[in-house]
């Protein structure tokens, strides 16, 4: 019997681990779409079309735009978790 209670207090434990970290999923959702918002307006001021439209070259134009951005993201994250790390 003392096994069946250490599960369920296990299996509950969990349940809020996995609940917790479902949350802060969601919350970094919705701060990922604030976000969204502020970069596509400081790309529309800086000039930068992102519709790209029906024109191949347009297109072209849209997908270095996006693999610059990415780059520069992943080189931010990586900076990020670096100074996050530091004791």
């Amino acid at each position: 019997m003392g096994d069946e209670e250490e599960e369920v207090k296990l299996s509950v434990s969990e349940v809020r681990r996995t609940i917790a970290t479902s949350l802060a999923a969601a919350f970094g959702f919705v701060i990922a779409l604030i976000w969204k918002e502020v970069v596509l307006g400081g790309l529309s001021i800086a000039g930068v079309n992102l519709t790209g439209g029906t024109e191949p070259m347009g297109w072209v134009y849209g997908m270095i735009t996006a693999a610059v951005l990415t780059i520069v993201m992943i080189i931010f994250i990586i900076v990020i978790s670096r100074w996050g790390g530091k004791k």
